[in-house]
């Protein structure tokens, strides 16, 4: 199969390359050191980028970038980065991917775990996660040519504990290795709609 994975660069995204490109081409996408260069909040850079790489048999998402801070102080612009740089972004590499993925094919978007499991200073990020679980559940339904679309909804991963552990105070973080299996697991299956949880 040929993978296109954005985000390729992060934590997960990292993890979910190395289960992959033993045995499928897999293609990077990120802002830098990637095969190819993307920035999800532009249309423009998604346009170039499918253009660029040609038809796909899949495509996965760990990538998705979205404010945190107090909900009292937060402004509409801040929330806005959110909303553009994870929610819409995943859209529109949807919406402007669907003639570049090959019939049978399938999208794996991310959302996270603060939608089932609020934190202090989530709010932002917690609404664009039940928007693309939601997105996910609705657009299965009207996929052509039998594509898939899942989501995976992952915990805080142990290997980015020390950045993130004072904003998720008692939760247990998972290691990278089950997210990204999860990611496998919905590029390789045969469901739709499913928002896989590896909390």
């Amino acid at each position: 199969m040929k993978i296109l994975v954005v985000g390729a660069t992060g934590t997960i995204g990292k993890a979910v390359v190395a289960k992959l490109e033993k045995e499928h081409t897999v293609i990077t996408a990120s802002r830098k050191n990637a095969d190819v260069t993307l920035d999800m909040t532009s249309v423009a850079s998604i346009q170039k980028m499918y253009e660029e790489i040609g038809k796909i048999d899949a495509l996965a998402v760990a990538a998705g970038s979205a404010y945190f801070g107090p909900l009292e102080t937060m402004t509409p612009e801040e929330n806005k980065q959110s909303i553009d740089g994870k929610l819409a972004g995943q859209m529109n590499l949807v919406l402007l991917g669907l003639n570049h993925l090959n019939d049978g094919g399938s999208f794996t978007l991310i959302t996270g775990i603060m939608m089932d499991d609020p934190i202090k200073q989530g709010a932002s990020a917690a609404m664009v996660n039940g928007g693309i679980r939601a997105f996910v559940k609705s657009a299965a339904i009207e996929m052509p040519r039998s594509i898939r679309i899942n989501s995976v909804s992952p915990n805080v991963v142990q290997e980015s504990w020390d950045k993130f552990a004072d904003f998720f105070v008692g939760f247990n973080p998972v290691p990278v290795e089950k997210v990204a299996q999860a990611f496998v697991k919905s590029i390789l299956g045969g469901q739709t709609g499913q928002n896989y949880e590896v909390y």
